[in-house]
């Protein structure tokens, strides 16, 4: 794992990127200059982002960061990206709670000038934990912080779900709800299938994800509860940090209308993720830091909601990114840069876990 390399997510050039965007922008501030433009270390596996300013005595922003779709050519993560939805739910985000969201400024969802549909915003400054090498190694700001200063982040961390949940109207979250019939819950899993069935359209199935599904099948929860906001992508390395407080909260696409114990599984489990792997490796990792009695208990306090049905919730998340990394691995074959396995289950990094999962060994 040290060694491996990232996974590639794009064809693009930054520096032509950077052209277009400059032609782009001088329509609307002639004479701007964009300058500083940059990948960040932390740009992600689905859009893809890029950092720059502004140069202009009448810009109402300096510090800019672009969130573009993603590559058409780069075997995409996601089958649809929907810039004006991301755009729409950080406006709102914004305009109803007190979620430190970035200010979105301008939205393109002509294709032309860059490419593919993409919005600006402004830029936070701060830190990151970092996905490559996670941070549950050694060797980077959160794993060297002491246990006192990680607790801090991590309640800080549950706050912003808790705000989000509590403070966002719920009624102005439907318009992320799937096409289809039934609960919240159902048209999420409903969507889901789709995906996996899209991303697996011509490569081979996942037995496992499909056991997984399965089991949701046979366990779901008799009470559901009720649909608030999910950020969606709810986890602390989509949070820009000022020393150990939430400066910005990022990656939106994934936003949904769903059981809060959407965002609480899916933030247990990513947590889980890296801190298997770093064990997988013999690596103590960071046993004490995002375990899940923790998490639930701090929502609890926070919100009065306590979270039910979070194995199940905790497998469904472990699921989602398992169909993720299938994409991911079968763009890496795509692009030549590993081989096929003889069993497609091999290509989920986190196969162990979810097999304990579905086998209802994995919390004993």
């Amino acid at each position: 794992m040290a060694t491996a390399p990232r996974p590639r997510t794009s064809t693009r050039d930054p520096e032509e990127v950077g052209r277009r965007l400059a032609a782009w922008l001088d329509v609307r501030l002639p004479g701007a200059r964009v300058t500083g433009i940059r990948v960040p270390s932390s740009n992600g596996m689905s859009s893809e982002t890029l950092l720059f300013d502004i140069e202009h005595p009448d810009t109402p922003v300096r510090a800019c960061a672009l969130r573009l779709a993603a590559d058409p050519a780069a075997y995409t993560v996601f089958p649809v990206y929907d810039m004006a939805r991301q755009h729409r739910v950080m406006r709102l985000v914004a305009e109803h709670t007190d979620v430190p969201v970035p200010r979105v400024r301008w939205l393109e969802e002509d294709p032309a000038p860059l490419g593919a549909p993409f919005f600006v915003m402004d830029r936070a400054e701060g830190r990151v934990p970092p996905d490559v090498m996670p941070y549950t190694y050694e060797g980077n700001w959160l794993h060297a912080a002491d246990d006192a200063e990680r607790a801090r982040l991590q309640d800080a961390s549950v706050g912003v779900i808790a705000r989000l949940h509590d403070q966002f109207p719920p009624g102005k979250a439907e318009f992320l709800l799937p096409n289809g019939n039934g609960s919240a819950l159902s048209r999420h899993v409903a969507a889901q299938r789709e995906y996996y069935a899209w991303v697996v359209d011509g490569p081979p199935r996942s037995p496992l994800i499909e056991a997984a599904f399965d089991w949701l099948d046979a366990h779901w929860p008799d009470d559901e509860g009720p649909s608030v906001l999910c950020w969606g992508d709810a986890r602390i390395g989509n949070i820009i940090y000022d020393a150990f407080e939430p400066a910005a909260v990022l990656d939106w696409e994934m936003a949904a209308c769903g059981p809060r114990e959407l965002d609480l599984g899916w933030t247990v489990y990513l947590h889980r993720f890296f801190q298997d792997l770093t064990v997988s490796f013999g690596l103590p990792g960071l046993p004490d830091f995002l375990r899940r009695d923790d998490i639930e208990r701090r929502y609890a306090e926070l919100t009065g909601h306590t979270p039910r049905h979070m194995e199940f919730h905790t497998l469904y998340a472990a699921l989602r990114h398992a169909v993720v990394m299938l994409r991911i691995a079968y763009r890496q074959l795509y692009f030549g840069e590993a081989e096929p396995p003889g069993d497609p289950d091999a290509l989920i990094l986190h196969r162990a876990s979810l097999a304990a999962m579905v086998r209802g060994t994995y919390w004993s």
